[in-house]
């Protein structure tokens, strides 16, 4: 249950022609169904008919049907920071006892929308088992037998804390669905539901989505479909009573699931998480982790606030009360990152900026000391030396080597760090190098693409004039140039560190598009004879406290390969410290960037199969889906170091 795309003005009307119509389904058939909302969404209903409220807390004291918790806001945990996950839970957890006077023991999983960092926080929160789609998870783990989707397992992360998971299933909720609109019969529903008979007891979830599109559309698609004129909750109710009458089958609660324990079907240890899906989400591929991280009417933007906020609330230490933690939760909501009615934007805007502007003074001012402080250790006597050779840079010191081509946009040739490897670690791959055609290409690295809808593809790769600083004070050179692209202007510029395995490359973006657009910057390109691929992996944070690990070796990961031609991408990272590492046990580079400047989320590419591999890193400011809307702006310093380590024995 959520309000999402819902105008404000329409929520009463969502209570009394989709809610109440539920609880007095479940009342009258005694439907031992599991309802799942989040604190945010009881105490509006509260604010606009307690009686209902009330009605769902007899039901839930008599034992008719099971309440879901979720948290306080309905957030994207592998997108946010793991306090922020952590303060949901906690905060939705107080919500439900003040509201139904209890705490659930079972949490879905927000949207589907998993990571295995997430384990954690549902375990300290006290839950005992989460809701999860089986489809996704399924795909890249090809090997699990089929028989476990009507079980519950345990889902692991990887420092093998486990929590029991229930599945749901896109096609099934689907099917529920497609019958309620009319677009199947009853008939050919239960034919469906037959196929999932088997020879000993299974559990299968009828449906596990909104009930917000039953008997009212929020009138967001052009197509959607008109309401049944039988009543699309009289239909559901048919199909309820048909099936209490069918011997078949029987309805049972969530928390009953739990019960069975037969070995080898059931409570098997399993990873959810894959390279090729770090974040896998409900539904079909077009339904993916981009639509909250980098679409929307301005999903980039807002996330940076968001981030921004978080890092106030973490200098304010104790001085940030629960208020200011349950207003983050709630601006991170999914809700504002989809279809959100345009009023409901504005209005939600305006208060994300009033509450962020009370705390960014003091907090800036923190960090200005910090900064100072930083800089002042930086000083050093080493040296740098820079030359032009035709149309390259090179500015070397005795850690390390850094090659642009004044050709290309200051594009890296070449980024060695001495004291890790004697080779380039990342760098431009030529065209050429690969005998397989369809890489075919020169692959670069330090560069930005940006793909408008219907219009030719934009990159800074172009002849430039430059700049160089030397910053002996600060340990630094700088080259840097300002690049015209249609659309605003770009200057890119990149500091080279003279002691420490490290370069900065900054962008400082001045874009503005009528279409949606898809923008990739801080694209890194590894040098594959640099790196072992028999123990190639990259990690990351996705919401928990621990990074995730994710070994390469043969599995195949596209996570810029567009759906179709209205969604640009396929999934991406939630890197929600900010950094990703790629490495092979020996040596790493981590690359980091600062997502309440300008959010931005990896993507990783990876082709095995090649001779050598292919292995690149982009980050994403914005793509494109269904969910795009208006004005497309990118303003603001975009900042990526790239950093190397030598890792040890």
């Amino acid at each position: 249950m959520a309000f999402s795309s819902i105008a404000e003005g329409q929520r009463a009307e969502v209570v009394s022609r989709c809610y109440w119509p539920l609880l007095r389904l479940i009342r009258k058939y005694r439907l031992p169904f599991g309802i799942e909302a989040t604190g945010y969404t009881l105490e509006t209903i509260r604010s606009i008919d307690s009686a209902w409220i009330e009605e769902l807390r007899k039901l839930l004291e008599e034992g008719i049907c099971e309440f879901v918790g979720s948290g306080y806001a309905q957030i994207i945990g592998p997108l946010v920071p793991a306090d922020v996950n952590a303060a949901n839970l906690m905060i939705g957890h107080e919500i439900y006892h003040e509201i139904l006077g209890l705490k659930p023991d079972i949490a879905l999983v927000n949207e589907q929308a998993y990571s295995c960092g997430l384990i954690q926080h549902y375990l300290d929160a006290g839950y005992h088992a989460i809701v999860m789609e089986w489809d996704n998870p399924h795909r890249y783990h090809p090997h699990w037998n089929k028989e476990w989707r009507y079980y519950p397992q345990q889902a692991c992360d990887q420092h093998k804390k486990m929590i029991p998971v229930i599945w749901t299933h896109a096609i099934a909720f689907q099917k529920f669905q497609r019958y309620v609109h009319g677009e199947i019969e009853m008939s050919e529903y239960l034919k469906y539901l037959e196929g999932h008979i088997g020879t000993q007891k299974r559990f299968f979830p009828l449906y596990g989505n909104d009930i917000e599109i039953f008997d009212f559309r929020p009138g967001r698609y052009d197509t959607e479909a008109k309401l049944h004129p039988e009543g699309e909750w009289k239909r559901i109710e048919r199909l309820f009573k048909k099936i209490k009458q069918d011997g078949r089958f029987e309805l049972i609660l969530p928390a009953d699931i739990l019960e069975f324990k037969k070995s080898g079907v059931g409570l098997n240890e399993i990873s959810l998480e894959s390279a090729e899906q770090p974040v896998p989400v409900k539904k079909q591929e077009k339904y993916n982790i981009i639509r909250w991280a980098l679409t929307g009417r301005d999903d980039t933007g807002i996330n940076a606030k968001c981030y921004e906020y978080y890092e106030c609330l973490k200098r304010l230490g104790s001085s940030a009360g629960e208020h200011d933690w349950k207003e983050l939760c709630l601006f991170f909501s999914s809700d504002f990152r989809t279809h959100i009615e345009k009023n409901r934007w504005v209005r939600f805007n305006k208060r994300l900026d009033k509450d962020l502007a009370k705390t960014r003074s003091t907090a800036n001012m923190s960090n200005s000391e910090e900064r100072k402080s930083s800089q002042a250790n930086k000083k050093n006597t080493s040296k740098a030396t820079v030359k032009k050779k035709n149309s390259r840079i090179i500015v070397e010191s005795s850690h390390n080597r850094l090659i642009l081509n004044c050709n290309k946009g200051l594009a890296i040739e070449a980024l060695t760090f001495k004291k890790i490897s004697p080779e380039p670690l990342i760098g431009t791959i030529p065209h050429g190098f690969y005998d397989d055609i369809s890489f075919g290409a020169d692959f670069f690295s330090g560069h930005t693409i940006i793909e408008e809808a219907g219009r030719k593809k934009v990159t800074d790769l172009a002849s430039v004039g430059f700049e160089i600083k030397k910053l002996p004070g600060e340990g630094k050179v700088v080259i840097s140039a300002d690049i015209p692209v249609p659309g605003g202007s770009i200057n890119k510029a990149f500091h080279f560190f003279i002691i420490e395995p490290r370069i900065e490359l900054r962008y400082d973006f001045d874009l503005l598009f009528r279409k949606p657009v898809s923008i990739k910057s801080g694209i890194v390109t590894i040098i594959p004879d640099s790196f072992d691929q028999k123990k190639l992996y990259y990690k990351t944070v996705n919401g928990g406290y621990s990074p995730e690990v994710f070994q390469l070796r043969e599995r195949a990961v596209n996570h810029v390969e567009p759906i179709n031609k209205l969604i640009s991408a396929n999934s991406c990272l939630g890197a929600t410290e900010g950094w990703v590492e790629i490495g092979d046990g020996e040596k790493s580079v981590e690359i980091r960037t600062d997502k309440a400047s300008l959010f931005s989320s990896p993507m990783m590419t990876y082709r095995p199969f090649l001779n050598p591999y292919f292995l690149r890193c982009c980050h994403s400011l914005k793509e494109i889906d269904d969910t795009s809307k208006g004005y497309q702006k990118i303003v603001g310093r975009f900042s990526l170091s790239i950093k190397g380590r030598k890792h040890r024995d």
